[in-house]
């Protein structure tokens, strides 16, 4: 009789074993990484961004719960999934660029960095649940200005967040923002040519330039392409742009300290006659060409990728109309500095544009190094992510954010380091430029 009840103990067990695995793996299936497993397993058809936070929330609390179970691989893969499968693909970070700020795209982006790291790293089990929380909480903010409560938004049906004029300014102020960098270094660079006589040198710049905008909406596809495939493969955007950035840093350095060595020289005609343009003819403009395609393609990719959803939505025509204004006043910033280099001393200018580049090349040291950290390029680095990552005395803000200025450790303190050795360079530029005119007011 005992052999009996046990046997039937251990086959009702067994049977509700078996019954019980579909209802475990279904419990476990219900975690989905894209935002497409997602909406297709919920039969999403139609839904806002409050609903896409309110998924975002889910794979959060996935991946802590994997962490508190010992699970820290898998937790890292969910950690991951927040932002490569859901913020990104949903076109979260493209409407806060729009409707919210550059500066707030940034802050949110680094906290999802912060996320992974707190699993990566091993933090503990409080650390990795206090910032899943801080993520949750500026989603929700974000999802709030977008999709009000009292609003009837429906993203799916491509009805605008902000309407006409939010779709008019997120267009302006994106190409503005992106664009402005770019016009910048274009500008300053055609108008030393043209100043220090080297005109024919100003058409390799316009070709880089011209190349450049081809370049990056073969790049546009690429990644378009390549989300396709597999959401994760967004980090190769990031990841893209941030060694654009880095190679930018390198280019720009030599640029700069290339001008700075001509400034003093520049003051004489004989001198501009000679080396200045044997110089000019023996690859300086091929560098000079390129550092403009550089700046121009570490941009280009980025718009095309933000303005290709926004054209789709209600108000398309209102992305052409802020486009154009916006491509106005770049070219209103590219004449103006024009026109100013004809007014300034030859010495002053070539000055003045030699510090805008070095300057520049700070400003995408900071943005390079962020943008690697975005593709988990350092999320394996203890010091680009080192405690403390957050310098909460630097403000976070727009202009900052344009100037490649964040509260991180692991921006800050390169750039640190990059302005010392500009500092340097140029002293001892200056001091050589004063020996040039020493020799030359003794000739003379």
């Amino acid at each position: 009789m005992k052999r009996f009840h046990k046997l039937w103990s251990s086959v009702f067990a067994l049977i509700i074993l078996t019954l019980s695995l579909p209802v475990m793996a279904m419990a476990d299936d219900a975690y989905y990484k894209t935002w497409a497993e997602y909406m297709e397993a919920n039969n999403i058809t139609s839904w806002n961004w409050n609903d896409a936070a309110d998924a975002i929330d889910i794979v959060i609390n996935r991946a802590v719960e994997l962490y508190e179970a010992g699970d820290q691989t898998e937790a890292y893969e969910y950690a991951k999934a927040t932002y490569w499968g859901y913020y990104e693909t949903t076109g979260f970070e493209r409407n806060v660029m729009t409707y919210v700020s550059g500066a707030r795209v940034s802050a949110v982006e680094l906290q999802f960095t912060t996320f992974r790291k707190a699993v990566k790293k091993d933090m503990g089990l409080e650390t990795v649940r206090e910032e899943g929380r801080k993520l949750s909480q500026m989603l929700h903010e974000d999802a709030l200005t977008l999709s009000p409560e009292d609003s009837e938004t429906d993203v799916a049906s491509g009805a605008s967040s902000g309407g006409a004029a939010a779709t008019f300014a997120g267009s302006f102020f994106i190409i503005l923002r992106e664009g402005l960098e770019a016009i910048l270094i274009v500008g300053a660079i055609v108008a030393y040519l043209i100043k220090s006589g080297n005109q024919k040198g100003v058409i390799p710049v316009y070709i880089g330039s011209g190349f450049a905008i081809i370049c990056s909406f073969a790049m546009a596809a690429l990644l378009s392409w390549l989300k396709a495939i597999n959401p994760e493969t967004t980090m190769s955007q990031e990841i893209i742009e941030g060694v654009a950035a880095l190679l930018a840093v390198a280019v720009l350095f030599y640029v700069s300290n290339w001008m700075v060595s001509k400034a003093e020289s520049a003051a004489w005609n004989s001198y501009i006659e000679g080396k200045v343009a044997v110089s000019a003819s023996r690859g300086s403009m091929f560098t000079l060409g390129f550092t403009a395609w550089l700046a121009v393609f570490r941009e280009g990719a980025e718009v095309i990728l933000f303005y290709q959803p926004m054209l789709s939505e209600q108000y398309g025509n209102m992305v052409w109309l802020g486009f154009g204004l916006g491509c106005v006043a770049l070219v209103g910033v590219f004449l103006a500095i024009r026109i100013l280099s004809i007014r300034l001393p030859l010495k002053p200018f070539f000055m003045g544009t030699s510090i805008l580049m070095a300057a520049m090349s700070i400003c995408f040291l900071g943005a390079g190094i962020k943008e690697l950290m975005e593709g988990g390029v350092f999320d394996s680095m203890a010091f680009m992510l080192s405690s403390p990552a957050w310098l909460s005395w630097i403000p976070y803000n727009d202009v900052l954010d344009v100037f490649g200025i964040y509260p991180l450790v692991g921006t800050i303190v390169p750039q640190i380091i990059l302005l010392i050795i500009t500092i340097v360079t140029f002293i001892i530029a200056m001091r050589k430029n004063r020996e040039i005119a020493a020799r030359a007011g003794q000739e003379n």
